[in-house]
């Protein structure tokens, strides 16, 4: 059953300390064998039937780790050397480590670059794959807290490999239909029109998508747009909405694309746009549309937005990041969206396109919660390893969970959150397995909250592919990032996994089940998938 309510745990740190922020280059896939042997208006996700009760601790079990002390900084309890095993992103940490902590994203970039590849008939470049943007690409059933921060959900189901189950970590937003009385939103639209914009599915897209937003936007909102090619200016300072609707659609209609693309000089005028049109008691967001191939001045990400850091630091202006184009430069887009403090998403249509500016714009622009980060702790009396299933680059230091100097995740509202685990129970063993708590930020006072569900191995459904439909997604969402990520080596497949081909076939049953135009996309692109795979 799953469990959720309030927890404020306090315990003992990780004992092998790490430094630095919060990104590290490399997934932790934490593993132990111990004496020989775990975000205006627009379309929401549903919401389920989840029940609630307190969040307590239950393991009973010696040694269960509880989710780090409340303080900004650890003392090590002795230092222990990483066991890489294969792939760099799959290395296993030796115990005592029961601890996964990282910070929540809701990027999805990956998964719409990595779909726009194979309609094209090839494969995406496995270093574009990142498996959380697969799964949190879909939508959820988590039950939905009435105000602002998180539910937890926390379920799983028995793989059909002895001892494995996937585990799921559920979070999720208030409904973006109960934004209400939400705050206007300040939004300066960085938009490239560099030569390369003028391919089919690009600059058309954007202008398309923006005009109809316009259209959906309050009177007490405010638009800034800056265009670049190999230099940037602001075409349109901030202006209210008001009676100026026909000023923006000219703006919108006039922009061509240019000469070559200097990415850098359009991000800082952006956020000189934003600065200069900053309003207090807004929602103040840099909104960045690209195929992010920077080929002119500062193409490095991290020294194009230390440039604008004092926007972000003081200011709290969030950077949004949309790719679009065939040829599309992933790696700078997911960089400068998690510098920035923000997150990315990928469009290839008119559909697509629509439906980020339109339906999901409460979610990508609004904020609910600033600096989220989860970590999950699980009972080393009932499981022997385990593994979290991407975000590779967002790890946090498990003593770092409740420091809030260090940096999460912004959520919107209408966001889920989903973090998949591959999890190898003892033999025989029953009662707790698994803690998963909250943390985050007031986007307002600032202010820190938690929240905390639990899992016992009982209501481990006992079949992975009779176990409810959107868990079903989720797994052929994993497994399918899985695939392609490992392409044509020899790393081992997640625990359970099945052939590309079997998978094509569940995925088209799942999507069958779902009723939903976006699990049939996917089910199209795992059987596109394995034929280019063969």
């Amino acid at each position: 059953m799953t469990r959720t309510g309030n927890d404020e745990h306090t315990g003992r740190p990780r004992r092998r300390p790490r430094t630095g922020r919060r990104r590290r280059p490399v997934a932790i896939l934490i593993g132990l064998t111990l004496a020989g042997g775990l975000l205006l208006t627009g379309c929401g996700a549903g919401d389920s039937n989840g029940s609630s009760t307190d969040g307590s601790n239950k393991s009973g079990g010696r040694g269960f780790p509880q989710p780090a002390p409340n303080r900004t900084s650890g003392t090590s309890q002795g230092e222990q050397k990483d066991t890489p095993t294969g792939d760099a992103s799959r290395e296993f940490a030796p115990s005592p480590d029961y601890l996964s902590t990282f910070a929540l994203d809701v990027d999805t970039a990956s998964y719409g670059y990595a779909r726009r590849a194979l309609a094209d008939g090839r494969l995406p470049d496995a270093s574009t794959v990142r498996p959380e943007e697969f799964v949190n690409s879909f939508r959820q059933d988590y039950r939905r807290p009435d105000g602002n921060g998180f539910s937890v959900t926390v379920d799983g189901a028995r793989t059909r490999e002895k001892d494995w189950s996937l585990v799921r970590v559920g979070l999720a937003t208030r409904d973006a239909a109960q934004s209400g009385m939400r705050p206007p939103a300040a939004l300066t639209f960085v938009i490239d029109i560099s030569g390369s914009m003028g391919e089919p599915g690009r600059l058309d897209l954007a202008k398309d998508a923006l005009g109809v937003m316009t259209d959906r936007l309050r009177d007490d909102d405010s638009i800034a747009v800056v265009t670049f090619s190999d230099e940037a200016r602001t075409v349109l300072p901030m202006t209210r909405i008001g009676h100026h609707r026909d000023r923006i659609y000219d703006v919108i209609r006039g922009l061509e694309p240019t000469e070559s693309t200097n990415l850098g000089a359009g991000v800082r005028t952006g956020y000189a746009t934003a600065v200069k049109g900053l309003r207090e008691g807004a929602t103040n967001r840099v909104v960045l549309i690209s195929d992010a191939l920077a080929n002119t001045g500062e193409t490095d990400a991290d020294a194009i937005l230390e440039n604008i850091s004092t926007a972000r630091r003081e200011h709290g202006i969030t950077l949004f990041g949309v790719g679009v184009g065939s040829e599309y430069g992933d790696a700078l887009m997911e960089r400068l969206a998690d510098k920035g403090d923000g997150h990315t998403t990928y469009v290839s249509t008119i559909e697509d396109a629509r439906k980020v500016f339109c339906e999901q714009l409460p979610q990508n622009i609004d904020l609910t919660a600033r600096d989220a980060k989860a970590q999950v702790a699980f009972d080393p009396e009932t499981v022997n390893q385990f593994r979290l299933i991407g975000y590779d680059d967002r790890q946090v230091a498990d003593e770092d969970f409740r420091n809030d100097r260090v940096d999460g995740g912004e959520i919107g509202p209408g966001h889920t959150v989903t973090a998949l685990y591959a999890v190898r129970t003892r033999p025989g063993a029953s009662g707790h397995l698994a803690t998963a708590s909250v943390r985050w930020l007031d986007p307002d006072t600032r202010a820190p909250h938690e929240e905390s569900g639990q899992l016992e191995t009982g209501s481990l459904d006992k079949d992975l592919w009779t176990s409810s439909t959107r868990l079903q997604v989720d797994a052929v969402a994993a497994y399918f990032a899985d695939d392609l990520r490992r392409g044509d080596d020899n790393s081992s497949p997640l625990p359970g996994a099945l052939p590309l081909g079997e998978l094509a076939d569940r995925a088209h049953r799942v999507a069958s089940a779902a009723e939903d135009k976006a699990v049939d996309d996917l089910a199209d692109s795992v059987e596109r998938a394995s034929g280019l795979m063969g």
